[in-house]
């Protein structure tokens, strides 16, 4: 007997293997003399047919059913007309050609560098009849590129940043990968790209160059060739030799010229507010409206997690210097790390410096205002969250502590009342060989921010509005995380050095995030200090197999990444897994002064875990470093890259230290190895392709 709670398909399916298990039953007792009698009775097969006929007839009906119902509903979906709207609010040809445009310049950019560079071109290209447009690439529909040849004398340019190992900015990074992975035939593309690196790093320039030269294998046409910028040096003057000859051969390939007419940079008209003042007002948010009141995940660089600060401790024993040990709460933000991403924070600027600006330009920094993009085409409405108070634009949203570079000045110099003054910022402004001299003298070596500029040139007294406008954007500070999500799966550390010193000029100048950071001092549990912080991901990280022996070379601060790889490797030792050599080359100035989370190291040694090599520089007549130590250990370190296939990580300055030890991993490998100079170069290569050579630098 059957049960009736079953469907049709069911109690068909309990028939057939009940018929099965019978004639399984009976298989060794004697032959089956034919088909139905021996699985199924005439009865049996009736049945059946009844059930398949009522199952078949009830989920047609049901069908029928379902589409006289949706015929009687009053809205319908188009999911056409939707993806027509987001191809064409991603068209830039759209743009483009409804505002008479013909060049488009896209960026990539981290930190508003090729952003900046990226509208200075756009703008200019009015001078030359050439009517522009700023584009990011993660915004446009980049597979357009093929059709921009339908513009009559169009030109794409490309200001791209690289950063990290090599990497496309993060806003460049999908266009990048569709040149590497795609075919497009780009033949009547008109480009030049203009490059920003830092020579300090081994990637230097490396995306430029390969979109350069992907283009033109693309079959795009170079109107220019490549520029590079070196951040390490002076990208501004880069950048403006570049510029200087890049628009006479666009003139020359498109067979146009000069206007002769100085372009007005302005991008932004001004509105101020009275007594009727609007009802959103931004007060320090990136993006959304009260949300660093209002949370809620994910958390990113337009959505940051506003942490509170648990501990924040001295790690220097004695010494004028300071290097904070910071831990941060992500309990209950859904926010995840490993061991070696970074953090981001989100400073604000010295109040002393935002009210120096407000006197310097006489203006009320309580002022509501509000600065509109005039080119209603672009995305960009505004330079920063708008509308705000003066106040919160120079506090949260500008940095008032770089060097300014040289459009900057040369806006400056229209609100000079004095001619000298006026000359002066002029001349740093141009191409001249004394403007550069004096730029990078007055500017770069000096150190001079927009405070001191308009206290030095006093007659200067520009338009508070105006400064917004060309003051680039506040970028948040980015750390390497120093602990593991094992140990401490609700909180994040960082390890920071204060940055303060003495300028040329005798001013202090100080970091803008760690003397912000160094007075954030916990003190009640019920009270404690909040930063706006998010997780940005790294290739910088441990081996899958912990038996894979790793060798980690980080001075100073360096140390911070690492001190989470060996909470790692201890959590994987306690767990009872198998840990390969874990070895850390760490250097400081003085011992009894400097050597951070000594204790913890130490600690670790004798627990059989970690092997120390340690190098105090000013602890003995001859300074000793950490490229020293390793220079000695020529076989340990030929044996964890040889014999022992282990990773090597690097972290710290980019300039000195990491330079001269990956200049010992070539000669060790070279002599070791029995290979001449161009092998071990390439055998290097190919330990960072594999990710057994890590770097995580900065200059």
């Amino acid at each position: 007997m059957f049960s009736y709670v079953y469907n049709g398909a069911t109690w068909i399916y309990v028939v057939l293997m009940s018929k099965m298990q019978e004639a399984e039953a009976g298989i060794g007792a004697k032959q089956i003399p034919d088909v139905s009698e021996s699985l199924f009775s005439t009865l049996d097969i009736v049945l059946i047919a009844i059930i398949v006929g009522g199952v078949g007839w009830y989920f047609l009906n049901k069908r029928k059913q379902e589409k006289e119902n949706a015929a009687k509903r009053t809205y319908s979906i188009q999911p056409t007309s939707m993806n027509l709207q987001t191809s064409l609010d991603n068209s830039f040809i759209k743009k483009l050609k409804t505002s008479g445009r013909s060049l488009v310049v896209f960026y990539g950019s981290q930190t508003g560098t090729g952003e900046e560079f990226a509208g200075r071109l756009a703008k200019e290209g009015g001078r030359y009849r050439m009517k522009g447009m700023v584009a990011d690439p993660e915004e446009c529909d980049m597979e357009e590129l093929v059709s921009l040849k339908s513009i009559p004398s169009s030109l794409a340019v490309f200001c791209l940043a690289t950063y990290g190992e090599g990497d496309p900015t993060d806003n460049a990074m999908e266009f990048y990968e569709w040149l590497q992975n795609g075919d497009a035939d780009l033949s009547g593309l008109n480009y030049a790209v203009f490059g920003l690196g830092n020579k300090t790093y081994e990637h230097y320039n490396e995306v430029a160059i390969y979109v350069d030269k992907r283009l033109e294998e693309l079959g795009a046409t170079r109107v220019f060739e490549l520029g590079l910028g070196d951040d390490d040096a002076n990208i501004e003057d880069d950048f403006i030799t570049w510029k200087d000859r890049f628009w006479p051969a666009v003139c020359e390939h498109f067979g146009i010229e000069s206007t002769g007419e100085e372009v007005s940079m302005r991008q932004y008209r001004l509105e101020e507010f009275g007594e009727n003042l609007p009802e959103r007002i931004f007060t320090g948010e990136m993006a959304r409206l009260h949300s660093l009141k209002s949370q809620r995940p994910p958390y990113d660089a337009k959505n940051p997690f506003v942490s509170k600060i648990l501990v924040n401790r001295e790690l220097h024993k004695t010494g004028e210097r300071s290097c904070m040990h910071i831990e941060f709460d992500i309990e209950g933000s859904k926010m995840r790390y490993e061991a070696g991403d970074h953090l981001a924070v989100y400073p604000i600027n010295n109040s002393e410096l935002v009210e120096k600006i407000g006197k310097l330009t006489g203006k009320n920094l309580d002022t509501i205002f509000t600065l509109i993009n005039t080119d209603e085409e672009s995305s960009k409405k505004h330079p920063f969250p708008c509308p705000c108070s003066y106040r919160t634009a120079l506090t949260h949203y500008l940095d008032i502590t770089g060097n300014p570079r040289t459009h900057v000045l040369k806006e400056l110099s229209e609100y000079c009342s004095d001619q000298a003054d006026k000359d002066k910022l002029k001349l740093m402004a141009g191409t001249s060989a004394e403007g550069k001299a004096l730029y990078q003298k007055f500017i770069n070596d000096d150190n001079r921010n927009i405070v001191h500029i308009l206290e030095d040139i006093k007659s200067c007294k520009p338009a508070l509005d105006h400064l917004c406008e060309l003051l680039p954007r506040l970028q948040p500070r980015y750390y390497s995380i120093s602990s593991s999500p094992k140990l401490n799966p609700n909180s994040v550390h960082i390890t920071a050095v204060v940055v303060e010193y003495e300028t040329p000029t005798g001013r202090i100048n100080k970091g803008v995030a760690t003397t912000w950071l160094a007075k954030k001092l916990p003190k009640e549990a019920e009270d404690l200090p909040t930063v706006p912080i998010f997780i940005r991901k790294s290739q910088f990280r441990l081996p899958s197999k912990t038996q894979t022996p790793i060798l980690m070379i980080g001075p100073g601060t360096g140390l911070a990444p690492f001190r989470g790889f060996i909470q790692e490797r201890n959590s994987a030792k306690q767990e009872g897994k198998p840990v390969g050599e874990t070895i850390l080359y760490f250097g400081c100035r003085k011992k009894n002064e400097d050597y951070i989370y000594q204790e913890e190291l130490e600690e670790y040694e004798r627990s059989g875990l970690l092997k120390l090599h340690l190098a105090f520089s000013r602890d003995q007549p001859e300074k000793v470093y950490v490229s020293h130590c390793l220079e000695k250990n020529a076989d340990e370190l030929w044996s964890v890259i040889s014999e022992n296939n282990g990773n090597i990580y690097i972290c710290g300055d980019a300039k000195t230290m990491a330079n001269d030890v990956r200049n010992i991993i070539l000669k060790v490998i070279q002599e070791k190895g029995s290979l001449t100079e161009q092998q071990a170069s390439a055998y290097m290569k190919k330990m960072e392709t594999q990710k057994r050579l890590s770097t995580d630098v900065w200059s």
